[in-house]
């Protein structure tokens, strides 16, 4: 099948004789094999595993029962983030049922003896902000969390991705998990992006071209020239919203880049150490002659800012584009009710439409770079009056930057305050939770119904997009104020 706006390369045939070369994923795969089980799965060794508040209390629980102790506890990293609220973090938390998950995690921590960044530490913020941020996020490593949005960390050239609770239990008890093994897809975009055009447009732009299930199956190797020129934050970015494609997780080859993100920071190796560890890292690419399952390659020139108009990622247009026309009379029984709860109309514009609340920060789009871009748009302009706007950086590392760089005077002048760090408004098991109706521009990377609150309505959209939003009060193209 060849997608418009795209080219699908099938696998070469190959001569008697021809050596197949090996992709990424399988060099960093094969490394951690520990046993292949006969009609069966992989039990795969696990490099680091993070644990956050929601999804490891039965984990540790389960742990208990059978009197176990973590097996490489140095491996296991804990932090509350998606239940912390983002402000007076000093206080006890009001919610109960947030209190008792977060408290539940510093006593497992303890109990098992594994390193915990407690809420309101200069360590804390969101999990897959943090891990990289520290250098515990490593090329070549196999990383898991009890999160979908684990796949972020396949941006350090890892193999990241979610799990459930019942293995997280297994790789607290084992340091290995039992996986089949994906199918491989490689991604290329080529070209350079237009003024105005970011990592989450990109992303946006894959998701509504492959749908949610397109990568199904698949391992995502991101790769091309827009992909190289791409900052970290900018891959992490990407390969953030690889699961809402479909896909297991998504990844991208290690390159100077990367190890200049990763020089220095605490977790990361040293002296001699790093020598070596970037020795091995240079190794880390999918071979000329690698074979994919399947290929996709697209040009950059045909994506500019995106936003979502429904209610799953996929279902993006966009900005200067109109919603898709009413389907044939007795199909499209989905798109309709995603119209219907997002208030839209099928052909409608959606540029000038009225905003009620932004929210800038999650593990997609909270790092520093986010805020630099969205300081861009609103320096020397003031928040629109009539929309409540969320900034909340992923780190408290980040916060420090955010200040060093003076970037809390330009966003303070333009009527912005700055939360403290979580998942805020990303999903509603916080404080930070969006009225019914109301129509949020979100950077996050969900838009299902009551994503956001029972009733919410989210429009995904870059920093960029997010802040011409908040200063207009309307759905505008940031191409005309950057």
């Amino acid at each position: 099948m060849k997608e418009k706006n795209s080219k699908v390369t099938n696998p070469p045939s190959l001569e008697e004789g021809q050596g197949v070369g090996s992709t990424l994923f399988d060099k960093i795969w094969d490394r951690h094999v520990v046993q292949q089980v006969e009609d069966g799965p992989t039990q795969l060794y696990i490099d680091r595993l993070y644990c956050h508040e929601v999804t490891s209390p039965q984990a540790f629980d389960g742990m208990r029962a059978r009197g176990l102790k973590c097996f490489r506890p140095e491996k296991i990293f804990c932090m509350p983030d998606h239940n912390t609220p983002t402000h007076d973090q000093d206080k006890p938390i009001v919610d109960p049922v947030s209190a008792k998950q977060v408290d539940t995690l510093a006593q497992n921590a303890a109990d098992f003896g594994l390193t915990h960044f407690a809420m309101n530490s200069r360590d804390n913020g969101i999990i897959h902000v943090v891990g990289p941020e520290k250098g515990l996020s490593l090329p070549g490593m196999t990383i898991v969390c009890g999160d979908s949005h684990t796949s972020t960390h396949g941006a350090m050239g890892a193999v990241a991705f979610g799990i459930g609770t019942s293995e997280v239990e297994m790789v607290m008890a084992s340091q290995c998990i039992l996986q089949q093994k994906p199918k491989s897809m490689r991604i290329s975009i080529n070209g350079k992006l237009q003024r105005g055009v970011t990592a989450k447009d990109v992303a946006l732009y894959l998701m509504a071209k492959l749908t949610t299930s397109g990568a199904t199956g698949y391992f995502v190797e991101y790769a091309g020239e827009v992909v190289r020129s791409m900052s970290m934050e900018g891959r992490l970015t990407l390969c953030n919203l690889s699961i809402e494609m479909g896909a297991r997780g998504g990844f991208i080859a290690p390159d100077d880049t990367t190890f200049n993100y990763i020089k220095g920071r605490e977790y990361a190796p040293q002296g001699e150490a790093w020598d070596k560890a970037v020795s091995y890292w240079r190794t880390l690419r999918s071979d000329d002659n690698a074979v994919f399952d399947k290929e996709l390659t697209f040009d950059a020139a045909d994506i500019e800012p995106r936003i979502t108009y429904g209610t799953n990622p996929g279902m993006g247009i966009g900005i200067t584009d109109n919603l898709p026309p009413a389907p044939a009379k007795g199909g499209g029984a989905d798109y309709l009710k995603a119209l219907s709860y997002m208030g839209f109309q099928a052909g409608q514009q959606l540029l000038g439409t009225k905003v009620d609340y932004v929210f800038l920060g999650a593990c997609t789009n909270g790092r520093i770079e986010d805020f630099r871009a969205f300081a861009s748009i609103v320096k020397g302009r003031q928040k629109s009056a009539d929309v409540v706007a969320w900034l909340v950086p992923g780190s408290w590392a980040v916060d420090r930057q955010i200040r060093e760089e003076g970037l809390d005077k330009v966003l303070r002048e333009a009527g912005f305050e700055i939360r403290q760090p979580g998942c805020s408004a990303c999903l509603a098991m916080n404080d930070d939770k969006v009225p019914a109706g109301k129509l949020c521009v979100s950077t996050s990377n969900r838009n299902f119904e009551g994503r956001q609150g029972p009733g919410a309505r989210t429009i995904l959209a870059s920093p960029l997009t997010a802040a011409a939003a908040a200063v207009t009060g309307v759905i505008t193209d940031p191409r005309s104020m950057v």
